[in-house]
């Protein structure tokens, strides 16, 4: 992505599946009145459709709205279905596997763990399950 990560204040994730026909305008509505959110605080929202192929990405920066689209050719972003509406804030990391097509809801436990380390050197985090 060519956005600046260092100057997004949030990553937001709409719950609901989004009509994909909708362009600046119409997400722009949603996150103003569904979410009853600022679109101009400098955050992505994102939004994705029924089957889970594309998504949205909508940032407002400085002076105009970016609006950025993927389209998978096969399988799908990993979303989970709500039932209730809103958004979820996720990090610039789950953002980049939700990117991916990696789960980006799932946590791990930190209770599970019996053995985790950090190689600066490589930037790898290495851990075992009990």
């Amino acid at each position: 992505m060519i956005i600046n990560t260092n100057e997004i204040k949030n990553i937001y994730v709409s719950k609901q599946f989004c009509d994909m026909r909708k362009q600046i305008d119409g997400l722009a509505l949603i996150v103003t009145s569904q979410f009853n959110m600022n679109v101009l605080d400098h955050s992505l929202f994102i939004f994705t459709n029924a089957s889970r192929n594309r998504i949205k990405i909508l940032y407002y920066e400085a002076n105009g709205f970016w609006l950025f689209t993927r389209r998978l050719e096969n399988g799908k972003f990993k979303f989970k279905k709500h039932e209730e509406s809103g958004v979820l804030m996720i990090t610039s990391q789950q953002l980049n596997w939700l990117i991916e097509g990696l789960e980006f809801e799932n946590k791990i436990n930190e209770d599970t763990l019996s053995n985790c380390s950090y190689s600066q050197y490589t930037g790898i985090l290495t851990f075992s399950f009990v």
